[in-house]
């Protein structure tokens, strides 16, 4: 067994709320499961892109029960409502919950875990049956902490949610393992901001599970931001399930950390639901992103709009891998998938997979993707207009990445995106 597993399993064996809200079998279940089949390796379909050898090397310790204070200037300029996890804790100082909304409520997952209630910790029970969802299985034996945020029916939310999760060093490598609910009911609305950051540089290891329910006639608006540490490995899932006329919007931007890999599943039930998902993955200097998205169309007229931007700098390297499957029924159904990426240097590579499955009649779908460089002719219009080599450079690929964030409605979660987008084009260019 590799290092990771092993500590995986001492910080299972000390897990003080394994056994919470009847939870105790479903966790130590998922512990075997990951144990039984190990890590994935390059011939594993949905990792061949990913080596894990350098990871599974490596032997974490369970997060701090009350990890030290971190400079709040890390998530300056983030406003409440806000809820705030350091290292992989819930931070009561830091978080602010003032203006939450009437009929939406956030709280912590130790939270729910100490009152016991299994209803409100039934998420936790989901099962992982296939050997590549390792990591999801270990969420599911060792997440003891996490945002839970439920917006009541007919509750139209004017103000963000921010989520915000912050690494900082601390004595020897840490892992932690949280698991989130957003869970709007019938005819809700809510704008929700994650930001994934860094106090300063550290090397922990993130690995996160995010369930995403909407009832029928549901909206959310979803942003996610990673700029974690340089050092730092983070690994992310979310998996949404849409009902009728549901409404999904996502972006997601990959800024940071040495290993970055986020899956990303959305299961269109209902009929009419839609999904709209963009993102920018930025990979400079070493590090190395990886994307996944799976789109199932299963009712009758749901649509996906998907548009992601890569880069790709120094010796990177990116994959991204967007799959859309239309299933026996959901005729009438509507799927775009474009995938553009930049190689900004020789040393750097980019990977693309669209993926495209139909099963139904009457559909209308696209797919596309391409890697190249910056347009030469557009280069020399700017130059031969006095535009600096550089300056031009920065503002063709600003263009390239920025027209993802137009898919976000509100004003102050936009400008917020926008910030830390152009911060990273920054260390980029």
């Amino acid at each position: 067994m590799s290092a990771l597993l092993d500590a995986f399993v001492s910080a299972f064996d000390a897990l003080p709320v394994r056994e919470s809200a009847g939870l105790g079998a479903t966790r130590r279940a998922a512990l075997d499961a990951a144990l039984r089949d190990g890590l994935p390796g390059p011939r594993t379909e949905a990792w061949k892109y990913t080596p894990l050898r350098a990871l599974e090397r490596r032997a974490f310790v369970a997060a701090d029960a009350a990890p030290a204070a971190f400079d709040s200037a890390a998530i300056a300029g983030i406003p409440a409502p806000r809820i705030v996890f350091h290292n992989g804790r819930y931070d009561a100082a830091q978080s602010d919950l003032a203006g939450l909304p009437a009929g939406v409520s956030l709280q912590p997952l130790s939270r729910v875990l100490a009152q016991g209630d299994v209803r409100e910790a039934n998420f936790l029970a989901r099962r992982y049956e296939r050997a590549d969802e390792v990591f999801a299985r270990l969420n599911a034996a060792l997440a003891d902490e996490g945002a839970v945020l439920r917006v009541d029916a007919g509750v139209q939310a004017q103000v963000p949610v921010h989520l915000v999760f912050v690494g900082s060093p601390a004595a020897g490598d840490r892992a932690w393992h949280l698991r989130h609910l957003i869970e709007l009911r019938e005819g809700a609305g809510l704008t929700v901001v994650e930001h994934q950051l860094a106090a300063d540089s550290h090397t922990h290891l993130s690995n996160s599970l995010t369930h995403v329910h909407l009832a029928p006639n549901a909206n959310l608006s979803h942003a996610r931001v990673q700029d974690e540490a340089l050092g730092a490995t983070v690994i992310a899932r979310t998996d949404a399930v849409l009902a009728g006329n549901a409404r999904y919007r996502r972006i997601d931007l990959e800024l940071g950390a040495a290993l970055s890999r986020h899956e990303l599943n959305a299961a269109l039930h209902g009929e009419a639901a839609q999904v709209h998902a963009n993102g920018v993955l930025l990979a400079t200097g070493r590090r190395h992103l990886d994307t996944r998205l799976g789109i199932d169309h299963v009712g009758r007229d749901t649509q996906c709009e998907l548009i992601w931007r890569g880069l790709g700098a120094g010796r990177s390297r990116a994959a991204f891998h967007g799959g859309i499957l239309i299933r026996e029924g959901a005729d009438g159904s509507n799927a775009m998938l474009s995938n553009k990426n930049l190689l900004l240097s020789e040393g750097a590579e980019i990977d693309t997979q669209p993926v495209l499955e139909i099963h139904a009649d009457e559909v209308q779908a696209a797919h596309g993707a391409t890697v190249g460089q910056l347009d030469a002719n557009a280069l020399f219009y700017l130059r031969s207009r006095g535009v600096p080599a550089e300056q031009a450079r920065a503002l063709l690929t600003t263009a390239f990445c920025r027209e993802t964030l137009s898919l976000f409605e509100d004003d102050s979660a936009r400008a917020m995106l926008e910030v830390r987008l152009n911060l990273a084009l920054e260390r980029l260019i």
